[in-house]
């Protein structure tokens, strides 16, 4: 029965479809990689994105389950960005920021105090509950809803994972820039976790379009209030996993960063150390 209810949940929306398959193709006639992670970075990113917004995730999610509407945020969050931004190369992106008004707002935008703002804001904002039960309740403000936490968390992970390592934040900078955003994050889904259910009444007593109630509620055993737990510990536990793994690469980045000061005061090739020259000149 829940293989069925997996089958049959399939949104299979034309757009999103084509959407993908869209930026699967633009991006190998583009860029005309030939084998690199680059490559397998970006259609990761977008498979991830497809059944973020395609799988029985997003039914369950629009109907049914709060915890897989969590899920599936985390994903648009905390996966896809990252993983586009990765794929992206060096020299499309430098096409693009050659480019004067792409070059003036990637200044503005790129700044970590104002990424971090946008998207955490962003993030809140959205599960507000009069927001958030807007979006159970129109399918244009969910998909408006989709399509900011894809922009303003893509502008999040840009100063640590710009295609242009000069665009990119200290490494070490990178750890306080994430710690701040599991704070954030953390806290949010604490107060999610302990909340009574009500808060978002559509998933208190859903409407069993699908005939899956029964399946959750009596044999997977999620009840209003386990829903509302699940879902603010996914929020929680491992989105705060995310950002420590990022604040760890951010550490490492920093220790294989070579140290120009000490580099300079080795031998060189015929033994000497190499001298600064004197600011003096010579008399």
């Amino acid at each position: 029965m829940s293989w069925n209810l997996f089958v049959s949940l399939w949104s299979w929306d034309p757009s999103v479809i084509l959407g993908c398959a869209g930026l699967i193709v633009g991006y190998l006639a583009i860029v005309r990689p030939r084998k690199s992670w680059k490559t397998v970075w970006f259609i990761a990113g977008v498979v991830t994105m497809f059944v973020a917004l395609e799988s029985p995730l997003d039914t369950l999610g629009d109907t049914y389950l709060f915890s897989a509407h969590m899920l599936q945020h985390l994903l648009l969050t905390f996966a896809v960005p990252p993983l586009l931004l990765m794929g992206i190369p060096k020299t499309l992106m430098q096409k693009i920021l050659d480019w004067p008004l792409a070059d003036r707002v990637e200044r503005i935008l790129g700044r970590p105090a104002v990424a971090w703002v946008i998207a955490n804001v962003t993030l809140w904002v959205w599960h507000i509950p009069v927001m958030y039960n807007a979006t159970l309740e129109n399918e244009f403000i969910h998909a408006f809803e989709h399509l900011l936490f894809l922009i303003t968390w893509t502008i999040f992970w840009w100063p640590m994972l710009s295609p242009i390592e000069s665009r990119r934040m200290a490494p070490l900078a990178t750890i306080p820039y994430t710690f701040a955003a599991g704070v954030s994050n953390s806290f949010l889904g604490i107060l999610l976790t302990y909340a009574q259910p009500g808060i978002y009444p559509e998933y208190v007593n859903p409407v069993d379009e699908y005939g899956a109630l029964h399946l959750i509620r009596n044999v997977w055993g999620i009840t209003p209030l386990v829903d509302q737990q699940l879902g603010g510990l996914f929020m929680w536990v491992p989105g705060m996993l995310v950002f420590l793994f990022a604040a760890m690469a951010g550490l490492s980045r920093w220790y294989h960063t070579p140290d120009e000061s000490y580099e300079a005061s080795q031998p060189n090739s015929l033994g000497d150390k190499t001298i600064n020259p004197s600011p003096l000149k010579e008399v």
